[in-house]
Order: C-alpha cells, then sequence, then structure tokens
C-alpha cells in the first residue's frame, strides 16, 4: 500500500478533495472541507479517523494500527505493510463516512448515495 493507491482510492469518493494544509508535502483527504485522511510528508502511512477514541485504541492493541501523531486519540494511523490494502480501503471508507456523516443533510444530499465497501 502506498500514497498513490490511497490518492487513488480517495479521488473516487464523493466531494472528496485533496489539499497540503501545512505544506511540505502532505496529502490531506477532506470532504465538505473536514479532514477523513491523511498521509503526512514522511511518507510512512495513512491516517484515518475511528467511530470513538476506544476503537481507535483496540485497533491499536490488536496491533493493526498505532497512535496517529498530532491528531486527536479517535485517529489511528495504519503504517504501510501493517496491514493490507483492502483493510486500508475499507478504514478509508469509514473515515469519509464518519466525517461526511457530520456535514449538513443539505451538503450530504448534494454529494449523491454513500458508496458501498
Amino acid at each position: 500500500m502506498s500514497r498513490d493507491i490511497v490518492n487513488s482510492y480517495c479521488a473516487t469518493l464523493p466531494g472528496a478533495e485533496v489539499s497540503d494544509p501545512w505544506g511540505g508535502g502532505h496529502d490531506a483527504w477532506k470532504v465538505g472541507g473536514k479532514m477523513f485522511a491523511s498521509v503526512g510528508a514522511m511518507d510512512q502511512g495513512v491516517s484515518v479517523k475511528t467511530p470513538s477514541i476506544e476503537d481507535a485504541q483496540l485497533l491499536i492493541e490488536m496491533e493493526r494500527a498505532v497512535k496517529a501523531p498530532y491528531f486527536h486519540r479517535s485517529w489511528v494511523m495504519l503504517p504501510w505493510g501493517l496491514v493490507g490494502e483492502d483493510e486500508i480501503k475499507e478504514r478509508l471508507l469509514t473515515s469519509y463516512g464518519i466525517i461526511r456523516s457530520g456535514l449538513t443533510k443539505k451538503a450530504q444530499e448534494a454529494l449523491g448515495p454513500m458508496p458501498e465497501a
């Protein structure tokens, strides 16, 4: 799994946009102006939001993820090579869905239907 694969997948999600808000080569994926995934400049993996702090902690304890540096405790980083491409795509879609669900109903409707796994 790599930055290119993450970027290719995220680009298929309705309304997803990439930017480099901190400069220096970060890829921050957002929907409705709110971030759902980030690949840092050091390109060690992708950080995603989980449904809760408890979910994030469980993934870390199961050694499926590590703490995402600089992010809230409900975020984890999936280092390259730790989990497979399918799991990373599933976690990207989950993170996207969490952020998307926090948008206004009007904004959600404008994006069209939620993609399926």
